[in-house]
């Protein structure tokens, strides 16, 4: 599309994720208020849906050498849960000496909040290394843009400042996007075909350590 004269590209672009420490959700959805004391917690339930599968949310990683040239549809907003999530261990270690009837009492505290699950009391989890999403944007959109956009996306509370982009090589190399830059366009610089390069958000203070294993 055009813009005051100037073409303008927009298109979905993939994030992989490669981050270490869990994040925070928001306890509150944009027009969904949680009523979490003792009478309310039965309408609550009502509004929003239980956590059913624990381990079925997000978009795998592509398998080994697997190409990603075709045509990529908007995903839903879902992440893709760890074996390390507070709510999940917690779970784990209460399932060998609690009932079922307790069990079930645990599960009613896990809520959807548009498509990710995750339990309320803790409100933090860590998105799948090297599985992947992607947000809407375009070119002229900056990195801190897209940053921003792919938290509100998740409602993830944690400051974007927290985070940065790198465009990983097939042969290892990483590239930090700064925050003048324009992801979209770096991006399709390098052809369609994510065997060649990726983009990955990772801890601002644990970029360096960013490995190729996504």
């Amino acid at each position: 599309m055009q813009e005051d004269g100037e073409l303008i590209l927009e298109g979905l672009l993939n994030i992989y994720w490669g981050l270490r420490r869990p994040i925070r959700l928001q306890m509150y959805d944009d027009n969904e208020r949680f009523r979490l004391n003792r009478n309310d917690r039965s309408a609550g339930a009502k509004q929003l849906s239980e956590e059913s599968n624990n381990n079925s949310l997000g978009t795998e990683p592509e398998p080994a050498g697997g190409d990603t040239c075709g045509p990529d549809e908007e995903d839903s907003p879902q992440l893709l849960r760890t074996r390390s999530d507070a709510s999940f261990m917690r779970v784990q270690r209460r399932s060998r000496t609690h009932t079922a009837r307790d069990l079930q009492r645990l599960r009613t505290h896990r809520f959807s909040i548009n498509g990710h699950f995750y339990n309320h009391k803790t409100s933090v989890f860590t998105p799948a290394f090297g599985s992947v999403t992607n947000v809407r944007v375009n070119s002229s959109m900056t990195t801190g843009q897209v940053l921003n956009l792919l938290l509100h996306k998740f409602r993830v509370e944690n400051k974007s400042e927290e985070f940065v982009l790198y465009l990983v090589h097939e042969s290892g190399e990483k590239t930090r996007l700064r925050e003048g830059e324009y992801p979209l366009v770096t991006r399709v610089l390098y052809g369609p075909c994510e065997k060649i390069s990726k983009i990955l958000i990772t801890e601002a203070d644990l970029g360096e350590e960013v490995t190729y294993d996504v």
